[in-house]
């Protein structure tokens, strides 16, 4: 009898759910996320990464909430989340900020109970000049009313809109 050379498929041993606060089909965020599981997936066994999409989502709006259940896209998105055991966020700037997708999403998984808590994150940015790091140190000030935990380091700041050539990332 030979011994099989094949290896079983990883168990998933850690659940990611990874959120790009950008909406936009050639997202640079989102496509940062794709490269980061990518990279994870070869180097962590049994990692298993979730796309959330949070483009369904609607606006925050506390009137949506009936005898305590939320709208359908809201409840799947909870579920999502709370499925996973860690996050990955990657998000544009925007007026110095986090997205407004983005921050959506976040009130929502807020509303009680909150989705998010007790869970580590990281976070990833694509954007213009500082390569998204205000809208990280937002999303950081978020996370601490969400009980997010956020690793500290390295911080990855990508600057998006320089041609590919001489593409910047910013770790520190």
């Amino acid at each position: 009898m030979e011994a099989s050379t094949a290896q079983a498929p990883a168990k998933t041993a850690l659940r990611l759910a990874a959120i790009s606060g950008s909406l936009r089909r050639a997202s640079a965020n989102t496509g940062l996320i794709r490269a980061a599981a990518e990279i994870c997936q070869e180097s962590i066994p049994g990692l298993q990464v979730d796309h959330v999409d949070i483009s369904e989502l609607p606006l925050l709006n506390t009137g949506l909430e009936v005898d305590g259940g939320f709208p359908p896209a809201v409840e799947a998105f909870c579920a999502k989340v709370r499925a996973a055991d860690c996050f990955l966020f990657s998000s544009p700037e925007y007026n110095y900020s986090i997205s407004g997708p983005l921050k959506n999403a976040l009130d929502w998984g807020s509303r009680p109970p909150n989705c998010f808590a007790d869970r580590a994150a990281a976070i990833l940015s694509a954007s213009g000049g500082s390569g998204g790091s205000r809208s990280q140190y937002h999303i950081r000030q978020v996370g601490v009313f969400l009980d997010i935990h956020f690793i500290n380091k390295p911080e990855i700041f990508t600057k998006a809109h320089v041609p590919r050539k001489s593409s910047t990332m910013i770790a520190t």
